[in-house]
């Protein structure tokens, strides 16, 4: 009989997961692929969306384009999970496996951060994101404050990046002089694992005119008088908020039983759980590593070396190193990258190559290279 494989989430952990599980069993595995959306979308696209690199639906990877052996991929709303049986429920049916594979990510709490809905913006989201595109040519004069709620977030680099592109964006428009861009962060610096990529974000920033303020949270957004309060108590002004909000793991999953401190626990040398047959990667799970795509991939990489071993079809896995590349933006055709390893030595390090236009062109084939390998697109 065919083991049964449930992935829930078709991001970077679960299609990667999926791929690799396919190819190595063939039309032997019996793998069932779960998510609610009927595409998938790169998180840079999001920001390409939002300053009219791209439209909305030229973003959207459909999954219908999945054709794999042994996987079938099933648009559906979790409702439950049962992590000890390895049941899923969902709004049309209930499923079984033998090994349960929970992707599915980070969610955005809004109602934590008191007048971000209702004076407030977030760009993370896809519908955030495609609000933002709207309000932006409506922008033209005043203060825009680009604030992160709290840690942990995704991809680490994108409030520096939103502030660089917005920096072009109203240049190019001939509004620049008339705006304030600000970035709040809770560290003291932009990335805190790259000294070199803080350095030379930092440099952007003050030939830009944007205006960093480090170690400053943002407590809640005062609705009556426009304000962001901080903090440490102190207020701060503006006329447009694009605030990254507060993350926190999707409303099933924290009923399921399966969190501690927020997350899911995964054991990063295999990225299994304490729940038989049962592995957690990527954004949902705590294993010490940043929330971004690179790193829910490599974590699938192990998870899947780890089933396979499991069923006596593969080597002992290598254990998750944390390693991942992210691409950051830096406006004016120019795209810089910072390699950061979180787990393989005795502390953190990373490494930072300067932004250049040939780095635009590895960005592409970045995301070209995953939609050939995850949906067999050109």
């Amino acid at each position: 009989m065919k083991t049964k494989i449930l992935v829930l989430g078709a991001g970077f952990g679960g299609l990667e997961l999926t791929t690799l599980l396919s190819e190595a069993f063939g039309d032997r595995l019996d793998l069932t692929l779960i998510d609610k959306s009927d595409s998938f979308i790169f998180g840079f696209s999001k920001l390409d969306a939002i300053f009219g690199r791209m439209t909305p639906e030229a973003i959207k990877v459909p999954y219908k384009n999945i054709v794999k052996p042994g996987v079938r991929f099933v648009q559906d709303s979790i409702t439950a999970i049962d992590p000890v049986a390895k049941r899923v429920t969902t709004s049309n049916g209930v499923y079984e496996a033998d090994v349960l594979v929970v992707a599915l990510g980070a969610d955005y709490d809004m109602a934590a951060t008191p007048g971000l809905s209702e004076v407030g913006n977030e760009f993370y989201s896809v519908p955030g994101a495609l609000k933002v595109r709207e309000l932006l040519p409506n922008f033209t004069s005043g203060h825009a404050m680009i604030g992160v709620i709290s840690a942990p977030y995704k991809c680490p680099p994108a409030p520096s990046e939103m502030a660089l592109m917005l920096h072009d964006y109203l240049k190019e428009r001939g509004v620049r002089d008339a705006c304030q861009i600000s970035l709040l962060v809770p560290f003291g610096v932009p990335i805190p694992p790259s000294p070199e990529s803080s350095k030379a974000l930092m440099s952007a920033f003050e030939e830009r005119g944007i205006k960093f303020y480090p170690k400053k949270g943002v407590q809640r957004l005062n609705t009556a008088k426009r304000v962001a309060v901080l903090d440490d108590g102190t207020e701060m002004p503006f006329d447009l908020f694009l605030g990254i909000p507060k993350h926190c793991v999707p409303e099933v999953v924290a009923k399921s039983g399966m969190t501690e401190n927020g997350w899911i626990p995964a054991n990063p040398k295999n990225l299994k759980t304490k729940f038989d047959g049962v592995y957690a990667i990527g954004d949902v799970s705590s294993t010490g590593v940043p929330k971004a795509g690179v790193f829910a991939e490599g974590a699938a990489q192990v998870a899947a070396a780890s089933i396979l071993y499991d069923l006596k079809h593969g080597s002992e896995p290598t254990p998750y190193l944390g390693q991942g590349s992210c691409y950051i933006e830096y406006g004016g055709g120019k795209v810089g990258r910072v390699d950061v390893d979180f787990l393989s030595g005795p502390e953190v390090s990373g490494k930072f190559y300067d932004p250049s236009a040939d780095m635009v062109k590895e960005k592409e084939k970045f995301g070209s290279s995953r939609r050939a390998r995850w949906f067999g697109m050109d």
